[in-house]
């Protein structure tokens, strides 16, 4: 298939105005394929040739202004016009489209819990040729009209407010300018609650098997909504653009969520069948804020090409972590981003792959589907914080609310947007552009302290890097108590980067922190006191931020060479038994496993590392003894289940169907005990057999997938990686749950034979069923454990010799880079890791 250069998309950008798209689709021709006939009402500006798209399973029709075209002229996806004049033209496709299984285009599932079934469309990118025929690129706007006949007790949900017509048809009401990727479409027997907040009808919808839980949780997500809601309409001056806001939890879904104009899709693991910490609350309430702000930046304005993803992503990210600290219960969420989310961006932006925030080039819509990664959405959030640190959020709202009037229903890009900002201020917003959102890498600070007289000293900040900061310094001071070892904050300074004169400090402190607060991007350092401090005190620092930037730079250490991997692990297991922010314990334990136990340390001190990472969740779990911290209790379970070496302990859990002291094992940690001890080689088919009718749904159906995947048997090996890459039966959630149970560090040698095969394997496999999958199999079916020379050179020989398509490049460069990291930490930790 073809894709869109940015070239291609300018000139045909240049002669045509698309006014109107009328689409009717026909959800009730099968279950392999659906009718699509559409309409385009467009202008030339001059005498041209050109090309619409579309993926058709047949391609039945073409005419255009009453004229018939070769259906057999249809050349990939794209479908030549030829001999255009300038004027007012019709075109009308008539078609039949696959349905798909891996979440792109037109999404088809039944539900195993009750047999019913649900579509719903993700058209991102490219996409939307699955669905319809379409002018495919974001600049072309247009009103779009839509009509579905669905089966009869189905409800369709589109953009606008949809009434139902009779015998199943139903029609939503025009949309507005929107681009073509945002249309959307979900149809199905939805169970759905509705409210009205200013006048506006709010809905949520999600399976029928799923009612229960939406129900529950109802109420917390109309509130959050309507927080976000209410909260933007202070911050932005043009109101919410559409008729209807709905949020729909769907199945099998690849992103968190979509933030189609009036109708979001959200994955439906955000439906919670089990229990939840807060911190995964919080989380969704993230995800739902996030959405909203798409709707102003993103869908009211649109960038213009695929190289200012950033512009929609990078907003929405800043703004509903911000958001959702000023307007709801959740008031400490960037201690979140910092642990979770800027890793991500760190170790995104010093891979081979690294690009700028705002790439300059991206010459079609296959390389524009890399970016979306930690650049484009925790790095650019974290520019965006630093912006709105160093011109004010005074200014900054100005700005956006400038490049809303100016380029609402229409697209802009990043000079538009930059020239907003600096409408509003008289900072040099060009120049700060051009040193954030064009250059790659991280730039890392590291203190120099000199010392003075009488106890006093003076500190020089050296920089590694170009980017400007404003950062806050933390100075600490130690205070020991019979309670413990406490850092009490002296004195915050706020310095900007760089910074030549040396800075007096008065009396060294204890441990002095650069980026105290987290406002900007940027690796830091310890000086030597400062470390001792650190690996003494840190569950002594008194704010959950600041404990956040010390456990990220731990963890760069750990990446860099500089730390021993099992310093981290004692340093969590002195003080993550103290650490009272969940997110903190979450970010934590997932690092120390499955970087530092599954990857930096050798198969041989393994052991070691899990029984120092099981005797912390203990810790966790007797000190949550007296149920007054469930959240953390839940945490410690869930990790204790996943680095348990001996099964005795979580079988007799699962056998009881609890916890002693609570909680109760609900599906969630059923499965995850399962999956451990199918790992663990104490359990069998049957047991799994068991489990699934217990739970048929269908994150029971990946649990049981999982289980089978993992056990130590040649058997079931074999037919998971048949199950994988011999056959295109598995959706795209359960080719992720397969892999996810394949390879397993207890493992290496049963599965030693199937690494050399999956640079083979994957790369026809992703050939054959395209970018969503290979994205899967490159995150999730690579042979993470597998830590060798051997594997590094068979990836690099995969990357030069086998072409794999470039959304497998893209993951098999960025995993084959951690992989030599890992490589060169194990190195630098010598053989007992010290």
């Amino acid at each position: 298939m073809s894709v869109l250069t940015r070239d291609e998309a300018q000139t045909r950008a240049t002669l045509l105005d698309v006014h109107r798209y009328t689409i009717d689709l026909d959800l009730t021709t099968g279950d392999e394929t659906f009718d699509s006939r559409t309409v385009i009402r467009f202008t030339a500006r001059t005498d041209a040739n050109t090309f619409v798209e579309l993926k058709p399973a047949r391609l039945r029709s073409v005419t255009l202004d009453g004229q018939p075209l070769d259906p057999d002229t249809l050349d990939g996806s794209r479908l030549p016009l030829k001999n255009l004049t300038a004027g007012e033209h019709e075109l009308h496709i008539d078609a039949s489209m696959r349905y798909s299984r891996t979440g792109e285009g037109m999404h088809r599932f039944t539900d195993p819990t009750d047999g019913e079934t649900y579509v719903y469309t993700q058209l991102f990118m490219e996409d939307v040729q699955r669905v319809f025929a379409a002018f495919d690129q974001p600049d072309l706007k247009s009103v779009f009209e839509l009509t579905v006949t669905a089966p009869e007790g189905w409800t369709v949900l589109a953009n606008g407010i949809t009434e139902h017509l009779g015998e199943g048809r139903w029609q939503a009401a025009p949309t507005p300018l929107i681009s073509t990727y945002l249309v959307a479409v979900a149809a199905g027997p939805w169970h759905s609650v509705h409210t009205e907040h200013r006048d506006l009808p709010f809905g949520l919808h999600c399976r029928r098997s799923l009612a229960p839980h939406l129900d529950a949780d109802a109420d917390e997500l109309f509130e959050i909504t309507k927080q976000v809601y209410d909260r933007y309409h202070e911050k932005f001056e043009e109101p919410y653009p559409f008729d209807s806001y709905d949020q729909a939890f769907v199945p099998e879904f690849n992103a968190g969520a979509m933030e189609n104009p009036g109708l979001v899709t959200f994955r439906d693991e955000f439906v919670y069948r089990s229990a939840v910490t807060d911190t995964e609350r919080q989380t969704r309430a993230m995800v739902i804020a996030h959405e909203m702000a798409h709707m102003w930046f993103g869908d009211l304005v649109t960038l213009r090409w695929w190289d200012d993803i950033w512009l929609n992503e990078s907003f929405a990210e800043y703004m509903g972590y911000q958001t959702l600290t000023e307007a709801t219960r959740f008031t400490d969420t960037w201690t979140d981003f910092g642990v979770a989310r800027k890793a991500w961006g760190y170790d995104a932006d010093q891979r081979p792959s690294t690009h700028p925030v705002a790439p300059e080039n991206v010459d079609d819509t296959a390389s524009a589907l890399l970016n979306f990664d930690g650049i484009s959405y925790a790095k650019g959030a974290s520019a965006l914080r630093q912006l709105v640190a160093w011109l004010g959020e005074k200014d900054f709202l100005a700005g956006i609310n400038t490049h809303f009037a100016r380029h609402k229903f229409a697209n802009a890009t990043l000079a538009d947007f930059i020239d907003s900002l600096a409408s509003a201020t008289e900072r040099d917003v060009h120049a700060w552009a051009d040193a954030w959102l064009r250059t790659t890498g991280v730039d890392t600070l590291t203190p120099q302290v000199t010392p003075g007289d009488e106890g006093t000293c003076t500190l020089h900040i050296e920089h590694t890097g170009s980017r400007p900061h404003r950062i806050a310094v933390g100075l600490y001071d130690q205070d020991v108590t019979d309670e413990g070892r406490h850092l009490i904050l002296r004195d915050r300074l706020d310095l900007d980067i760089p910074h030549t004169a040396p800075e007096p400090l008065g009396k060294r402190p204890a441990l002095l922190l650069l980026n105290d607060g987290d406002l900007t991007y940027a690796k830091i350092r310890f000086d030597t006191d400062s470390f001792e401090a650190v690996r003494t005190s840190l569950s002594g620092l008194p704010d959950p931020l600041t404990r956040a930037v010390v456990w990220n730079a731990l963890r760069d250490a750990v990446r860099d060479g500089q730390l021993p991997p099992t310093a981290y692990l004692e340093t969590a297991r002195t003080h993550l038994p103290h650490e009272t922010d969940l997110a903190l314990v979450q970010g934590v334990l997932a690092f120390a496993t499955t970087h530092i136990a599954d990857r930096y340390l050798t198969p041989e001190q393994r052991p070691a590392a899990l029984t120092t990472l099981s005797s912390l969740c203990r810790d966790l779990i007797r000190r949550t003894e007296d149920g007054d911290n469930p959240g953390l209790r839940l945490i410690a379970v869930r990790h204790f289940t996943d680095v348990a070496a001996h099964p005795d302990t979580i079988a007799a859990w699962l056998a009881d169907g609890t916890v002693p002291g609570g909680p109760e094992l609900d599906p969630e940690l059923r499965w995850r005990v399962l999956a451990r001890l199918a790992v663990l080689g104490a359990t069998d088919e049957a047991a799994i057999a068991a489990e699934l009718d217990r739970d048929p749904s269908a994150t029971g159906q990946e649990g049981a997938a999982r289980c089978r995947a993992a056990l130590p048997d040649t058997d079931a090996k074999a037919k998971a990686w048949e199950a994988m890459f011999g056959s295109d039966d598995l959706s795209n959630y359960l080719f992720t749950a397969t892999a996810q149970g394949f390879w397993q560090p207890e493992q290496a040698d049963l599965v030693g034979e199937y690494v050399p095969r999956y640079f083979q394997d994957a790369v026809t496999l992703a050939a054959r069923r395209g970018p969503a999958i290979a994205e899967a199999a490159g995150r999730w079916a690579f042979p993470a454990h597998a830590v060798t020379p051997d594997t590094l050179a068979a990836g690099e020989t995969c990357l030069n010799e086998a072409n794999p398509i470039p959304a497998l490049r893209r993951k098999l460069v960025d995993q084959l880079d951690d992989l030599a990291r890992a490589l060169r930490v194990r190195g630098t930790a010598g053989p007992s890791g010290a």
